[in-house]
């Protein structure tokens, strides 16, 4: 095992870690370490992505579940929406985008540089969404009252990303929960993480029949994902999260703004 693997796995460990502590965020992590560490292909690594976020996510749904804090009626109705949407997209919509999309000049965009460059934007969003944190907490009520056109168009928006760039979209889902479906900001970040379970590990399946699934090192490195999850979980009772998620969101940015200048260099 070379000091890149050593690190791949460590990096694994970081991605639950983040999501232990502040609840999401650390699946943004997931395809820069398979791409620049482990020199995965950028279509295998975002399909990869979605295994290793739908498996962590879901160990942090089902804790949630048992502390009652998941609101399965919201769940659903983002969910369906969600997870066609990404089933669709990675089934059909990423085979069927061409590998030489345009040439500037002597540059030649590819698919695998769009798809870093798209990733790149999603991290740079995500980054904004962290950094600002907190600016959603006032807006709760106990009583939830759903706007479904948009919470399905949500859905689909949601789903379409994440089939296309491998991240969970937490950071998008949970405003969308405490705007649309009036959850409270608890409850949205832990039925958030049901629906990111759902939605990656069905957009999972729609790679195993265009994919060869290197399915050992994929279970290893989900393995060290959700150690990191208990082990962040467990650090979160004496570390408040609240203040992490501010400077984590710095990093991401930091990464996104590096993503694009590497892939345009």
């Amino acid at each position: 095992m070379d000091v890149n693997q050593i690190l791949g796995y460590l990096g694994a460990l970081l991605i639950g870690l983040v999501l232990g502590l502040i609840g999401g965020g650390g699946s943004i992590l997931t395809v820069p370490i398979l791409v620049y560490l482990l020199y995965i292909n950028p279509v295998t690594a975002t399909a990869y992505s979605l295994f290793v976020v739908g498996v962590t996510s879901l160990v942090g749904a089902l804790k949630n579940i048992q502390k009652g804090l998941v609101d399965f009626r919201t769940a659903i109705v983002f969910a369906i929406p969600a997870f066609v949407a990404v089933y669709i997209t990675r089934k059909y919509i990423v085979p069927a985008i061409p590998d030489q999309l345009i040439s500037i000049n002597d540059f030649d965009v590819t698919k695998n540089i769009a798809i870093m460059l798209f990733f790149a934007v999603i991290m740079l969003l995500a980054s904004f969404s962290m950094i600002r944190n907190g600016q959603l907490d006032d807006k709760v009520t106990e009583k939830v009252a759903f706007n479904y056109p948009l919470i399905v168009l949500e859905g689909v928006l949601v789903g379409v990303i994440t089939g296309i760039v491998g991240a969970g979209g937490g950071f998008l889902i949970i405003p969308a929960l405490v705007l649309l479906a009036k959850l409270p900001m608890k409850k949205a970040v832990a039925t958030s993480l049901l629906i990111i379970a759902i939605k990656s590990l069905i957009g999972f399946i729609g790679d195993v029949e265009n994919l060869d699934i290197d399915w050992e090192f994929l279970l290893l490195f989900s393995a060290f994902s959700v150690v990191g999850i208990f082990i962040g979980t467990y650090l979160s009772n004496f570390i408040e999260g609240k203040k992490l998620k501010k400077g984590f969101g710095w990093f991401v940015l930091v990464m996104g703004i590096y993503i694009i200048y590497k892939e345009l260099s």
